[in-house]
């Protein structure tokens, strides 16, 4: 046997150690028994334009100060600090006086661009009111296919331009829905026709993504129609900012029974059949992650949408408790996050609150009702907010890893002077929900 000398043995030493330095390098780039994180953008209602304005501005048009006077007299109205009020940005049209409130659809639209030039964004979920103010099929002389291309389509094209191959699986919203059924097909034929686009014909559906055994399954929901089955009334706020009660209020004639359009009410049980499919779909979804997004919110901070959180947790926090890993919704137009213990849900057994992402600032603001918050901590105990931003274009970026069981969201907004610019605000990490059972 030949004995090497001492310079080649010290040479094969230092090849086989670099070839193991190589393969190690190699192996941890892809090693095989770790989960890609899902990425996704979630924003809602976002089809708002200043080319498709309200009719009540058209028929009673004001100049710049008449139009923040008015929003002030609405602020005091509901019983809010006259030191927090403020306003959208104004956008008055050429060569006249008429006030309305600014667009942030645009901006919104060129910062979730530059997020994904920054980070993973695999797709996006759209939460409801992708068109103002009526939906499609609004009879007001302007084309269907033009609004939509103008109030969905544009103001996303910066993040197709990017990555042509990006889907946003969208939900429909109560503007969505305001005109007529037939707004409703339109929207969704349209959306059929599009690559960058997904909704399901019936308005409900669920799809996944990710890897086997590390699957996210997403559940959207048609919120609008499960109220829409339902009979409630709309109760002002008492002046400390607490809940008024129905009682008192049908006595002095102050309660508004929630009236929807005709055909806005479920046909042949829908609305029910819409429930038992949720139950149904997350009882038996293999996913590890199960999403839930929809149009309206189960809590809030706005202090106008309460009477339908109401209804809605009645209708679907059971079942969200028991089986869902967050929820995530539009319809106030700020950014929220918050959660729901479930301790009046026994059944659900699982062991952390519910997160619940509010992401409704893509093309419109609105203040929080900061009375009515104070109420909500103090006679909600099943409740906690964590973080909130009023009066701000923005939207959220999810992040679910399933090699650390987290669940991230990060809030962004964008400037009022609409360039565009990407201004981180908020970053919340949740631990997966484990089961009870298992413990």
């Amino acid at each position: 046997m030949k004995i090497l000398n001492s310079s080649l043995l010290t040479a094969t030493l230092l090849f086989t150690v670099a070839c193991q330095q190589a393969y190690d390098v190699k192996t941890s780039e892809k090693p095989t028994n770790i989960a890609q994180p899902i990425s996704f953008l979630a924003f809602g209602d976002g089809g708002y334009s200043v080319d498709y304005p309200k009719k009540k501005h058209i028929e009673n048009p004001r100049n710049k100060t008449q139009f923040i006077e008015k929003e002030k007299e609405d602020w005091l109205e509901d019983y809010r600090p006259i030191d927090e009020f403020d306003h959208a940005p104004i956008h008055v049209y050429a060569d006249t006086e008429i006030a309305t409130e600014a667009s942030g659809a645009i901006p919104v639209g060129k910062a979730m661009a530059t997020l994904c030039k920054q980070r993973n964004c695999e797709f996006g979920i759209q939460l409801g009111d992708n068109i103002y103010p009526d939906g499609a099929d609004a009879n007001d002389g302007k084309d269907d296919q033009k609004r939509m291309d103008d109030l969905i389509l544009g103001p996303l094209l910066p993040l197709f331009e990017e990555e042509s191959a990006f889907i946003v699986y969208s939900a429909l919203g109560n503007h969505d829905w305001k005109t007529s059924r037939q707004g409703v097909a339109l929207q969704t034929q349209w959306m059929g026709k599009k690559k960058n686009f997904h909704m399901d014909k019936q308005g409900y559906y669920s799809y996944t993504q990710g890897e086997p055994g590390n699957e996210v399954e997403f559940f959207v929901l048609d919120t609008n129609m499960l109220l829409a089955g339902q009979t409630f009334y709309e109760i002002p706020l008492n002046p400390d900012g607490s809940e008024g009660e129905l009682k008192v209020a049908l006595a002095n004639g102050t309660a508004k029974l929630e009236a929807h359009e005709e055909h806005e009410g479920p046909k042949n049980g829908e609305d029910k059949a819409q429930i038992q499919w949720l139950k149904n779909g997350l009882a038996n979804s293999t996913a590890k992650w199960k999403m839930v997004y929809g149009h309206h919110i189960l809590w809030s901070i706005g202090g106008s949408k309460y009477s339908e959180g109401h209804v809605l947790r009645k209708l679907i926090m059971p079942t969200l408790c028991q089986y869902a890993d967050a929820y995530i919704a539009g319809h106030e137009h700020d950014l929220e996050l918050l959660t729901d213990d479930c301790s009046l849900y026994p059944a659900a057994k699982r062991e952390d609150p519910l997160p619940l992402i509010i992401s409704g600032a893509a093309s419109k603001m609105r203040g929080k009702h900061s009375p009515f918050a104070d109420h909500q901590e103090k006679y909600y105990p099943e409740y906690e907010l964590i973080w909130s931003k009023s009066f701000v274009w923005g939207f959220a970026h999810v992040n679910i890893d399933n090699n650390t069981d987290q669940l991230k969201v990060d809030f962004f907004t964008t400037p009022r002077n609409k360039s565009g610019t990407l201004v981180p605000e908020y970053t919340h990490t949740f631990s997966y929900r484990k089961d009870n059972v298992y413990k």
